[in-house]
């Protein structure tokens, strides 16, 4: 257990955000498997601001996900500050707000929002003076290791986080460059967390336990943030977090109790969003549970251009099974 603030995070694993998949459903879908805090897709300061309705319902968190962290991205404090004030008065149980300085999308990069904000140490530690001060609860931030090699300057953008009075930090150990091509470089984490003042979550390829446990000896880090690897793979979650408090170590699910995640995250992306629209993203997802097995790739393109509704995907897992 270790304190984002006054927050308590009972676990090694956080959820990442990620745009397009860590909806309000897929994230109760996700929770018992052992996530210690979920993390919303980013949000836009400035979506908030005006009202959007479609940003707004990003704000929307079930009672069952606490300890949950409002991922907001913008360009300066003002907006942003303004944004948290916005969340704040729609949803006033967030436990933590955390700004995204890490997306190297260029549709992001390019409105000086994201990993961008990493290039100019001096000015990011102004600027979060001013949204650490603002904020009623905690602040959190996820960072790079720098713009590309030849300006990794993580360790910087650390001390003028930290001394902005930022209360963890998430670092993905790659460059902005790189986006999530190449290997990950934890090399040059090593024993970072026992340099640092606050907590520090770790991300890039955690895909298996022994990827948590490498990047958590390597780095010190308190937390490691899943993402991609969890999805399709939600017993991923409770090896770590088993391992972590009871040093045991999980098998891998079994195809039928995949099938049966399936199902479970079907059914809440219906409740959250429609069945239309929970089956367009169920087609990118569903898939990915099969992964692990031989002998699946007609039905993984089935799960992929054939599903429609409900119905359409249950007769697929029959098939399966």
């Amino acid at each position: 257990m270790f304190k984002i603030g006054n927050v308590e995070i009972n676990g090694k694993v956080v959820l990442a955000p990620m745009a397009g998949f860590t909806s309000l459903g897929y994230r109760k879908f996700m929770k018992p498997f052992g996530v210690a805090l979920t993390v919303t897709e980013m949000i836009s300061d400035c979506g908030l601001i005006y009202d959007n309705k479609k940003t707004v319902d990003y704000l929307k968190v079930d009672k069952s996900e606490h300890p949950v962290a409002i991922q907001l991205f913008g360009s300066s404090a003002e907006t942003i500050c303004k944004a948290m004030d916005v969340a704040l008065k729609y949803n006033p149980e967030i436990d933590i707000f955390d700004i995204n300085l890490g997306c190297p999308a260029p549709k992001v990069v390019k409105t000086g929002a994201g990993s961008s904000l990493l290039k100019d140490p001096e000015k990011l530690g102004k600027m979060f003076k001013e949204i650490c001060k603002h904020s009623p609860i905690p602040v959190t931030a996820k960072i790079r290791l720098g713009w590309n090699e030849e300006t990794i300057n993580f360790k910087e953008n650390i001390k003028v986080l930290e001394d902005a009075g930022i209360a963890a930090i998430g670092i993905h150990a790659r460059t902005t460059r790189q986006g999530y091509a190449g290997k990950p470089r934890y090399d040059l984490l090593k024993n970072l967390r026992s340099e640092m003042k606050v907590p520090l979550i770790v991300s890039g390829d955690i895909y298996t336990l022994k990827d948590a446990q490498k990047a958590i000896e390597i780095t010190g880090a308190d937390a490691v943030m899943v993402a991609r690897g969890g999805v399709g793979n939600p017993r991923l979650i409770s090896q770590i977090d088993e391992f972590y408090k009871s040093g045991k170590i999980l098998e891998n699910s079994s195809l039928e109790e995949n099938l049966q995640y399936v199902r479970q995250l079907a059914d809440e992306l219906i409740a959250e969003k429609g069945e239309f629209t929970a089956m367009l993203i169920m087609r990118s997802i569903a898939p990915k549970f099969l992964n692990a097995f031989p002998d699946m790739k007609k039905h993984k393109n089935k799960l992929a251009s054939a599903l429609n509704t409900r119905e359409s995907l249950e007769r697929i897992l029959n098939e399966i099974q």
